[in-house]
């Protein structure tokens, strides 16, 4: 019998580990002397609690481009066009889910406070403003932010109480691994969360079927239906929302009928859902290297092959208009309110 993470068990010890509610404070990664800190394309800042992600629409010539989170943010911060943007990254310090692609080693996913320690939203912001080149944008990034749902609200919060919401574009990444944004907070923060204007949130689907989302999360394949009913939910609640894709998988076996459900069920959403879909190309960083079995290194080219099928099935069901669309742009039926 197949071995799956615990997670609920995982849930529920970084809820207690990783998350001061007493004092509203989340333990945040701290880079230096970490296995992650050998892949940063500049020095961490912040104290170390800080790093610049630099964002790039279009980093290979045989994959899609991703307009994510460029695209968004441009137009929040009233921005022309342009095909780079920094942004400033904080990354939670936990995970429920171990998939084998992630570039964050695991050690810190495992709310490890040896390289981690509890901050607040004004001490994380303290710290972004104390930077003399900062980026206008934060990145909310992990682990799994959605562990701690009161942090993108308490980050919001404190962006307000400063006057700084206006000329600051907030981004959080979520890996519907959970539903604790609905269990944890009330439904006026909740609200709160869906009417900040210059916000927007990218959810991340690990895999286009229940083999591919198992294969690389280690997670039971129930969750990947589990991933569509918080999307849903999400959608519902009138979140500015994105997605991300990944395509890695040891078996194409029917690739296109599988890609096309996938659509199918996007479009049972929102009829428009795909186009805000980005899908992402794997590669290897440090901490992948030491992951990598036959395998994996057959899933890393496997994804070219999957994801010619998605955009095969995108160009067919989509006029050229449509598509062409920024991503942004897109009409969803609910849109932020």
């Amino acid at each position: 019998m197949a071995k799956y993470v615990p997670e609920d068990q995982m849930t529920a010890r970084y809820r207690t580990t990783a998350l001061d509610l007493a004092h509203s404070k989340v333990l945040i990664t701290n880079f230096k002397g970490t296995e992650q800190e050998t892949d940063l394309s500049e020095p961490a800042n912040c104290s170390g609690f800080g790093r610049v992600r630099h964002f790039v629409r279009q980093r290979f010539s045989n994959w899609p481009s991703n307009p994510l989170p460029i695209d968004p943010a441009l137009d929040a911060l009233n921005v022309g066009s342009v095909d780079e943007i920094r942004a400033q990254v904080f990354q939670f310090a936990a995970c429920s889910w171990r998939c084998w692609y992630c570039f964050v080693p695991y050690p810190l996913l495992d709310a490890n406070r040896s390289h981690a320690s509890f901050l607040s939203a004004a001490e994380l912001i303290d710290l972004w403003l104390a930077e003399k080149n900062r980026p206008s944008m934060i990145d909310l990034t992990g682990g799994a932010p959605e562990l701690v749902p009161e942090w993108i609200l308490w980050m919001m919060q404190e962006l307000q109480r400063r006057g700084l919401q206006e000329q600051t574009y907030l981004w959080s990444d979520d890996s519907l691994s959970n539903d604790l944004f609905w269990t944890c907070l009330k439904d006026s923060e909740r609200d709160f969360i869906s009417r900040y204007r210059k916000y927007g949130r990218v959810c991340c689907l690990k895999g286009y079927d229940e083999h591919s989302f198992s294969f690389n999360t280690n997670a039971h394949p129930d969750q990947f239906d589990q991933q569509f009913e918080r999307l849903r939910r999400l959608h519902q609640d009138g979140l500015d929302l994105y997605l991300y894709v990944t395509f890695t998988t040891d078996d194409v076996t029917d690739a296109t009928s599988h890609v096309s459900r996938f659509v199918d069920r996007l479009q049972t959403i929102d009829e428009n859902l795909p186009l805000r879909v980005v899908p992402l190309r794997v590669d290897a960083f440090t901490p992948t290297s030491s992951r990598l079995n036959h395998s994996r290194m057959l899933a890393m080219r496997f994804q070219e092959e999957v994801v010619h099928v998605w955009s095969t099935i995108i160009d067919r069901l989509y006029p050229a208009a449509m598509r062409g669309l920024r991503i942004n742009h897109v009409p969803l039926r609910r849109e932020r309110r």
